[in-house]
């Protein structure tokens, strides 16, 4: 059974399956920020994960669960680091 966190969330496990570079499955994920046919940014367990690739979409969504499945051509899979995620989005997009 999971246990609540110091901040009040459900701790989740986080797992990513990826099939031929097709269809991928992950587990822990907790909000979708953004998504194209292109690039699907989402926050997971785990931190912070981009999907690159072609094609791109969203099979399958369950917040309350924290399952998602993506179809698709997956060229990448990124993890934020922590010194990335102080910068985020918005350093990014200042050119930060």
């Amino acid at each position: 059974m999971d246990y609540e966190t110091d901040r009040g969330r459900m701790e989740m496990s986080h797992h990513v399956i990826l099939e031929e570079r097709e269809q991928l499955v992950i587990s822990g994920v907790e909000e979708v920020e953004r998504f194209d046919e292109s690039s699907i940014l989402l926050t997971t367990a785990q931190g912070e994960l981009e999907i690159q690739g072609e094609g791109l979409h969203i099979e399958k969504l369950s917040l309350d669960g924290g399952d998602l499945k993506v179809e698709g051509r997956v060229n990448a899979l990124i993890y934020e680091t922590e010194e990335g995620r102080r910068g985020g989005l918005f350093a990014r997009l200042l050119g930060g």
